[in-house]
């Protein structure tokens, strides 16, 4: 019997000593992964503070932060334009997350061009940085981190989680893809076609930043699974080649420490009352300057400024 208990604690043993160094070779490609993928807002100024900020935020410390998500279109050929724009603010101490969708064709002063355009725009003009400087300009708050993930990568995520199910809610054709009324299944190609479509959307670029959430969502809900889990080396391939962010791997495990209920509670907020113009020809959303005022008002208070 003692012999049992004796190998029994040998294989025991071992089962902890290969769980330690699957743990720290995974602790160390994740965080060589988002080493790679760091890249700062401004060549000039690696070490990012906003001029709207008096002092750097510390996520160690658990200071309310806003990040700014672009997703970004950058076909062959193409310099690429921020075809998804989702500002998020997130404060601990009241443990919620503001989520809020820019329209795209938003007319507004792209920051350093010296000129008004699509705030979509800022990103080919100037890459990250304009586009962070046009939107803190736009909402009156300042960006502390900023994630560009490029909108064509994003079918190799949806293909690495299996694919996505997603209720449309009518029916209608993007290209070569048909989408049925209800629900629909959709792999990375489709997904792709089936979140870029406005044209033909009623409520047009509204429309289409809703099918992008909802494919995010579903995104998110099939990206913690047996597969992932099995397979992060691929997540982290797929990360290294669509996704550059300013965000340290420390800043990164402070804020699944110090952030984590923060996300379970998003408040989404929307551009609403707009109103959409023709200027030479060309399409732009004009913003309400009341609903702009108090989307800047809720922004600010929720980050403590």
């Amino acid at each position: 019997m003692k012999k049992v208990w004796k190998w029994v604690g040998i294989v025991a043993l071992v089962v902890v000593a290969i769980a330690v160094i699957v743990a720290v070779k995974v602790y160390n490609d994740v965080k060589q992964t988002v080493d790679e993928i760091y890249t700062p807002i401004s060549e000039e100024k690696e070490d990012w503070v906003s001029d709207k900020r008096n002092e750097a935020i510390d996520v160690a410390d658990k200071h309310p932060f806003s990040a700014l998500i672009l997703g970004v279109d950058e076909r062959t050929g193409d310099v690429g334009r921020s075809d998804t724009m989702i500002l998020l603010t997130v404060n601990p101490e009241e443990g919620t997350t503001k989520m809020l969708s820019i329209p795209r064709d938003t007319y507004t002063e792209i920051i350093g061009m010296g000129t008004k355009d699509k705030i979509n725009h800022a990103y080919a003009f100037g890459g990250m940085e304009m586009s962070v400087l046009t939107v803190e300009a736009l909402l009156d708050i300042p960006i502390d981190y900023v994630a560009k993930v490029n909108m064509e990568g994003f079918m190799e995520i949806v293909d690495f989680v299996g694919g996505i199910t997603v209720q449309n809610s009518f029916a209608f054709t993007a290209g070569s893809a048909t989408f049925e009324e209800g629900p629909i299944s959709l792999d990375g190609e489709q997904a792709l076609a089936y979140v870029r479509m406005r044209y033909d959307d009623p409520s047009g670029d509204f429309g289409r930043q809703d099918r992008q959430k909802q494919v995010i969502q579903e995104v998110l809900k099939k990206g913690v699974s047996l597969n992932s889990v099995f397979n992060y080396q691929s997540a982290l391939d797929i990360l290294k080649n669509n996704v550059a962010m300013n965000i340290t791997f420390e800043e990164i495990q402070n804020i699944q420490k110090n952030y984590g209920g923060s996300f379970s509670n998003i408040d989404q907020l929307y551009f609403k009352n707009g109103e959409g113009t023709r200027i030479d020809g060309i399409y732009y959303y004009i913003p309400n300057e009341s609903e702009l005022a108090e989307i800047q008002a809720t922004l600010q208070h929720h980050l403590g400024i």
